[in-house]
């Protein structure tokens, strides 16, 4: 007996051809976070206490030049309708597109960099040097990320569409795993230490980080069917490696001093 299978064909597929107000308004704080962060130095000053009227006038100048760019759907995600209709589209990639992710990648790698780097330094050091850190090597990270982008190497940020469909799992794999990093690590930097590196483990919070990257590692490259996001696993076994060390180092530290 034959069996029945229902086909469905690409053009028969409803797409949506126009974007509601409120999806466009819900992508307008997205971008105002992302662009209100670029200043690394500046957005470190909140953190530490010392917010004052610079952060305040860089935040409205980012609400005025967003919010312009989104009454003119000069936005990702708030355009009159939707740019790409299908991820293997090949189409120009619209310059406010390429500068808007250029600047998301920066600020979903760069304060990870930072902060990982920091972290590394108080355990080698004992003491840290975040401010200064912020003020000397932010700047030159953000450089070679926005070089990358005018020279269309990071997904998204390609002078075509035609990779959508797998440059998008790159992007929002990065702003997840980098969103529940820094999220643990706030909470393990903020809270009382008797030492500089001390009672990081305490709780043994920073052990959660390897557990991170790897539920990163099984989604963007163990259950990828296209191939195209292999190559992720070699770096993100190294940086599971490192903050597998970096956690030891941690704990024999925290036990030095207890």
């Amino acid at each position: 007996m034959p069996t029945l299978r229902r086909v469905e064909y690409a053009h028969q597929r409803k797409i949506r051809e126009r974007n509601t107000a409120l999806y466009r308004a819900a992508h307008w704080p997205i971008w105002i976070f992302v662009f209100f962060l670029a200043p690394g130095p500046l957005t470190f000053d909140i953190f530490a206490g010392r917010g004052n009227r610079w952060n305040l006038l860089w935040l409205a100048a980012v609400l005025i030049g967003t919010g312009i760019a989104a009454l003119w759907g000069r936005l990702p995600g708030a355009e009159p309708g939707p740019y790409i209709l299908r991820f293997t589209e090949d189409r120009p990639n619209p310059l406010y597109r390429r500068v808007c992710y250029t600047f998301g990648w920066n600020a979903a790698i760069n304060f990870a960099l930072m902060n990982l780097l920091g972290l590394v330094v108080a355990v080698v050091t004992g003491r840290w040097y975040m401010q200064q850190i912020y003020a000397r090597v932010y700047g030159p990270v953000l450089f070679v990320i926005v070089l990358l982008g005018i020279a269309g190497v990071l997904p998204r940020v390609r002078r075509s569409t035609r990779g959508e469909g797998w440059e998008r799992r790159y992007f929002y794999g990065t702003v997840w795993s980098v969103t529940l990093a820094q999220v643990v690590n706030a909470d393990v930097h903020f809270r009382p230490a008797r030492h500089p590196a001390g009672h990081f483990l305490a709780d043994k919070k920073v052990g959660i980080m390897p557990q991170l990257l790897g539920c990163v590692y099984r989604v963007m490259v163990r259950q990828s069917d296209d191939g195209h996001a292999q190559f992720l696993a070699a770096g993100i076994d190294l940086a599971r490696a490192i903050v597998g060390l970096l956690t030891k180092a941690l704990e024999q530290r925290s036990v030095a001093h207890s």
